[in-house]
């Protein structure tokens, strides 16, 4: 079965960084684009990033371009999220996700969540 395990969240101060990593099993990880998405207390998820199969195509939101690197290493079946400049506002909880098909996309739609890790931007 598809697992997805985050790490790497914690407590940083502004303008800090953190590198989150996901662990992702029960799949063909290289096949797919993967995707960090986060949830703020009381909203949705939202799509933060992602990264297509191969690692060398990658898409940001606007508010994390420049500050945020997403990256793959498929002999580990690991994600990562570099994350530096951290503001206030990603305060969140980070997951990890798959997209819904393999070897095309991205679709930006995702089937396979992690339980996430907290990220918590505070002085």
């Amino acid at each position: 079965q598809v697992q997805l395990v985050e790490s790497g969240g914690g407590w940083v101060q502004p303008g800090g960084s953190l590198r989150l990593s996901c662990a992702a099993s029960g799949f063909t990880f290289k096949d797919y684009w993967m995707y960090w998405v986060r949830r703020v207390p009381g909203q949705g998820l939202d799509w933060v990033a992602g990264i297509n199969g191969d690692g060398d195509s990658t898409s940001y939101i606007d508010s994390v371009k420049g500050r945020f690197t997403i990256s793959r290493e498929n002999a580990k079946n690991t994600l990562y999220l570099q994350m530096n400049s951290l503001k206030s506002e990603a305060t969140a909880v980070y997951h990890c996700a798959k997209d819904v098909v393999p070897g095309v996309g991205p679709t930006f739609e995702q089937d396979y969540w992690g339980e996430g890790t907290q990220v918590t931007v505070s002085s």
